[in-house]
């Protein structure tokens, strides 16, 4: 019986590993870095929430039309609208821990604000 419900948790942690996997390939299409370590999951959704959102809601200089039309793309050292570093800057940083620090207070604070 506890090798049978070891094997039954097994199973249940691998497909949640599966589905995360799945989930972060998909949060991370418009990431032009390399996220690694146990956290990147976590920035990778919060980079995908940023990107929603302003989608959905614009930035305040720029209208949502424009970033619906380019895109949001996340780089080492800018968030830019648009596909890569070279295209429109929404926000420029030194790093991208300092990037990664503005996407989640940014999401921390609209979620305050519904």
């Amino acid at each position: 019986m506890i090798v049978k419900d070891l094997e039954r948790m097994e199973d249940i942690a691998e497909q949640a590993r599966k589905r995360a996997d799945k989930d972060f390939k998909k949060n991370k299409e418009n990431i032009n870095f390399t996220l690694k370590g146990d956290n990147k999951y976590y920035y990778a959704h919060q980079c995908k929430q940023f990107a929603d959102f302003i989608t959905a809601n614009g930035y305040p200089y720029i209208d949502k039309e424009d970033i619906i039309k380019d895109g949001v793309s996340f780089n080492k050292y800018s968030i830019n609208i648009g596909y890569s570093q070279y295209n429109r800057d929404l926000k420029r940083f030194n790093s991208k821990e300092e990037m990664l620090g503005f996407v989640i207070g940014y999401n921390e604070a609209m979620r305050g604000k519904k």
